[in-house]
């Protein structure tokens, strides 16, 4: 890549012409074909969010998350009243088509228009949708909703650095790891040293393509098995 050079001999980044702030994130829905995003509605769908949490044999799925575990469904219909009101994280249901209930949520949040920068964040998927075409499905109309239609510049996913699951999920949904923020956040009494990743508007053509091909029937098996996996049929497209 050339880099440009200013009057005063000084290395300048690339210009980005035209460039104006993006537009706030809205409540809109998204339609996939194995679940929908949602606006988070606490009264319609925290009961079936909690009651699909529950479902996990021990809460260890909370221990990075800044918030929970809930002791009663009434404390968690508390806090998703809270998280239903906030425009910042933006949280959103996801909601299995087949059966019409919520089993799980994530955000947009830390959201920047005037550098077109934002972050999905708050990820909770229950056992009804960890490890499912949904969970992947939920994750690619949120990235298109970003980058296609608010068209952002920067999609980021942060996390404990301690935390191998979802360190090993940005990677396989195509971030791109970018080093340890040290001390960063206190949070249930205890430091975090935060993992940063990002995927950028330019990497996201090749990342759409693998998601449509990913999801795609022809990578399914008569038993809905994938045939290959996320990262082998990005590896496998031409760049």
């Amino acid at each position: 890549m050339t880099t440009l050079i200013n009057d005063f001999a000084q290395p300048i980044g690339a210009p980005v012409p035209g460039w104006t702030p993006r537009p706030q994130p809205t409540g809109v829905t998204l339609a996939g074909r194995h679940c929908l995003l949602e606006p988070l509605h606490a009264e319609r769908q925290a009961a079936d969010l909690d009651a699909a949490y529950r479902l996990a044999p021990d809460p260890r799925a909370w221990t990075y998350m800044f918030t929970g575990p809930f002791d009663t469904p009434q404390d968690y219909l508390r806090y998703a009243q809270g998280a239903a009101q906030s425009t910042d994280p933006r949280h959103f249901a996801v909601v299995n088509r087949s059966t019409g209930k919520a089993v799980g949520t994530l955000a947009l949040m830390r959201i920047d228009p005037t550098h077109g920068v934002i972050e999905v964040g708050n990820v909770m998927f229950s056992p009804l949708l960890q490890q499912t075409p949904a969970s992947t499905e939920a994750q690619f109309l949120l990235m298109a909703y970003v980058f296609d239609t608010l068209g952002y510049r920067r999609y980021e996913w942060k996390c404990d650095s301690l935390n191998a699951p979802s360190r090993r999920t940005a990677a396989r949904l195509g971030f791109q790891f970018e080093g340890i923020f040290r001390q960063a956040v206190v949070y249930k009494g205890r430091n975090r040293d935060t993992a940063w990743f990002s995927i950028i508007d330019t990497e996201w053509p090749l990342l759409r393509q693998a998601f449509e091909a990913w999801l795609s029937d022809d990578n399914q098996d008569a038993q809905g098995r994938q045939r290959r996996s996320l990262t082998q049929v990005r590896e496998s497209l031409p760049r």
